[in-house]
């Protein structure tokens, strides 16, 4: 055990973190506590405490990097011309990056505790927001509105079931599909003719 808290400020933080995801995963945010990742690290809590007072800041920091991520794809897409160009490019990096995560993305978008934490933290809600507004300004009023949930929820929660072997690629694929499919966009023409997914 000398070697968690003499690597404290390093290693030990990331370790942490992994050890919440897993436990978030098993019991969910709120059934999470810090005692129990304590527990299953075999630290003691102020081992914890120095890193992390409470499952908030824990769960912020399990967060922060994917916020980060999807910030930088909102922003990309906003500085596209026109609904549907913002909507296709929003869809494609959102499909990429719920296939590159796809254990972490339906944890951070139907826990009950990553909702209050999203009320809480206004700069993530608005980012929640505009993602939304761009999905459904490809139809304006309550249809689009609903189609951008269903994207939003259902790529979060598509790329979370298991497939068995499916690589990355072939999922990302499915998922801009379906999306393509469900918000009515045609997508990028293709060679020869063939039409898009």
């Amino acid at each position: 055990m000398g070697g968690d808290t003499a690597g404290i400020g390093g290693p030990t933080r990331q370790r942490l973190i992994d050890v919440a995801i897993e436990l978030f995963k098993q019991n969910s945010v709120a059934g999470t506590s810090l005692q129990m990742i304590s527990d299953e690290l075999g630290l003691t809590k102020s081992a914890i405490y120095h890193h992390f007072r409470t499952r908030d800041e824990l769960l912020g920091a399990v967060m922060e990097p994917v916020v980060a991520e999807v910030t930088a794809l909102v922003d990309a897409a906003e500085a596209r011309g026109g609904a549907r160009a913002r909507a296709e490019h929003l869809l494609s990096g959102y499909a990429a990056l719920a296939a590159s995560h796809r254990e972490l993305i339906p944890l951070l978008t139907g826990d009950p505790g990553v909702v209050a934490l999203l009320r809480n933290r206004t700069e993530w809600g608005a980012m929640v927001a505009r993602q939304m507004a761009m999905f459904a300004g490809v139809e304006p009023g309550l249809g689009g509105q609903v189609k951008a949930a269903l994207v939003m929820s259902g790529i979060a929660s598509a790329a979370g079931v298991d497939y068995g072997d499916v690589d990355e690629e072939a999922l990302r694929d499915q998922l801009i599909a379906a999306g393509r499919r469900t918000l009515g966009l045609r997508g990028p023409a293709q060679k020869g003719g063939g039409s898009s997914p």
